[in-house]
């Protein structure tokens, strides 16, 4: 019997032994391999919540800058912020107020937020403050410039001409803004101190574009940059902002040109931008001894512009994916709305590289002349180019000059001196004769270039010509382009 018992303890004692030696170096080693699995989910979990949260932020916010735009006239109570998510932060911040500060806290905020004299030397705002002035002290408008900017470092030349001929940092603040996250590009934008604000586009997540139209992929990343900057900029509360692309330079007297024109934005419901560019700006086309002449035009020219408050809220809901440009001059947009554009351009484009591939620039672009004259538009009457004015003397003093053949005009045929019309009444006239004469041919919505009620201005061998329907045109035809 005693025997039978020290046999039972000797077997379980073996036993034990074995699950020591067998089963717990497995359990050991299964343990770590568990509490991986884990780890792995929980960052998984969180970094999914971190790239919701960033969709939401962004999302919040552009609808922050729509009713900030909309509503800039009207003063909040408190200032709502949107803080965005650190890329290492482990926590989520949403939309809050600011906490009050008391007079003992302020010391200790003045000591937290202001860096060494080594931190700040070189480096500029890197983004626009919630709220800014709008207005100087004589009451004329802040009009900042927006440049445009992805990983052109030839940016350079861009800044240093508006820095050259900006008249006042406190009236045309330059922000420029980034996309694509160019290093290179940044760091030239960086150098400029505190001459330029830059902001940065945050989405640089890949942009879905249709299987037909991957081609075009940078025209809808430029589109979206568009609209996120644009949206950024109105909220700070301006009421004008001039849009530049980081491959222009300007003229002396493109501050000047905007700040002489502005005010026409109010006045004349019609009118919905000032363009510093006239496509058919070449040295041969225009009359360089008149840098002073302004026009209204149906053709949305772009390169170079200046849009109010009213409209960025208007175009900003139904902002499109891609080719904004396209899109801004469709009738829908348009409303048969005008832009004033210059007989000698404001700016001109030293940019062959880019989405476009040098579309026009060879053959047009390249020979656009720049205004080198400094006119004083401020003291100058422009009420001229109101739509009732204008259109009682533009157009019913063109069509009382002689209708002469290209022909005629070419071998220098006419015996009277001074403006001339040549006629079109289909496509195929117009586009014959704009090719024998050098200028643009193309249309956009079915509007020509430069046109105006149909009509294009240009210059010939020193004569004024008029390229025009015939005298009962209808309008334009959208079938044209």
């Amino acid at each position: 019997m005693r025997s039978r018992k020290i046999l039972m303890i000797s077997g379980f004692l073996v036993t034990w032994t074995y699950v020591i030696i067998y089963f717990m170096p497995k359990v050991n080693t299964e343990l770590p391999l568990l509490r991986n699995r884990h780890e792995q989910a929980v960052q998984q979990l969180e970094d999914g919540v971190r790239q919701e949260y960033h969709k939401t932020d962004k999302l919040m916010i552009n609808l922050l800058g729509i009713l900030q735009a909309k509503y800039a006239t009207e003063a909040p109570e408190k200032e709502i912020r949107i803080q965005a998510l650190p890329q290492n932060s482990q926590t989520i911040l949403s939309l809050q107020e600011p906490p009050a500060i008391g007079p003992d806290q302020e010391l200790q905020q003045d000591v937290l937020e202001t860096p060494n004299e080594t931190q700040t030397s070189h480096r500029p705002q890197t983004e626009i403050p919630s709220t800014v002035a709008t207005r100087l002290a004589n009451n004329q408008p802040v009009i900042p410039v927006l440049v445009f900017a992805c990983n052109r470092i030839s940016i350079s030349k861009c800044l240093d001409n508006l820095i050259k001929y900006r008249p006042s940092t406190e009236q045309f603040p330059i922000i420029v803004s980034q996309d694509c996250g160019d290093e290179a590009t940044r760091n030239v934008i960086l150098s400029y101190d505190q001459q330029v604000s830059l902001i940065e586009q945050p989405d640089q997540t890949d942009i879905f574009v249709p299987p037909k139209e991957k081609k075009f992929k940078g025209y809808y990343k430029i589109a979206r940059h568009y609209g996120w900057a644009l949206n950024n900029t109105f909220s700070k509360g301006y009421e004008f902002v001039i849009i530049v692309e980081d491959d222009l330079n300007v003229a002396p007297d493109f501050f000047e040109y905007f700040l002489g024109t502005h005010h026409l934005l109010k006045q004349d419901s019609s009118l919905w931008c000032v363009s510093a560019w006239n496509d058919n700006g070449k040295a041969n086309l225009i009359d360089s001894t008149h840098p002073e002449l302004l026009y209204r035009t149906d053709f949305f020219p772009g390169l170079g512009w200046m849009l109010t408050k009213e409209l960025w809220q208007e175009l900003s809901v139904k902002w499109p994916k891609s080719f904004w440009d396209d899109w801004i001059r469709h009738p829908e947009q348009r409303k048969n709305r005008v832009c004033i554009r210059p007989e000698i351009s404001r700016t001109r484009t030293f940019g062959k590289v880019g989405v476009s591939n040098g579309l026009f620039f060879d053959k047009y672009l390249r020979y656009i002349k720049l205004s080198e004259e400094f006119v004083p538009f401020t003291k100058m009457n422009l009420s001229y180019l109101l739509k009732d004015n204008y259109d009682k003397t533009f157009l019913k003093e063109i069509y009382t000059y002689p209708v002469v053949t290209y022909d005629e005009l070419r071998r220098n045929l006419i015996t009277r001196d001074g403006p001339v019309r040549i006629q079109y009444n289909t496509r195929e006239v117009y586009k014959r004769t704009t090719k024998m004469l050098g200028l643009m041919d193309d249309f956009k919505s079915g509007v020509p270039r430069t046109a105006y009620h149909g009509v294009v201005s240009f210059m010939h061998n020193k004569r004024r010509v008029y390229l025009a329907p015939n005298v009962n045109w209808k309008g334009y035809d959208l079938s044209w382009s």
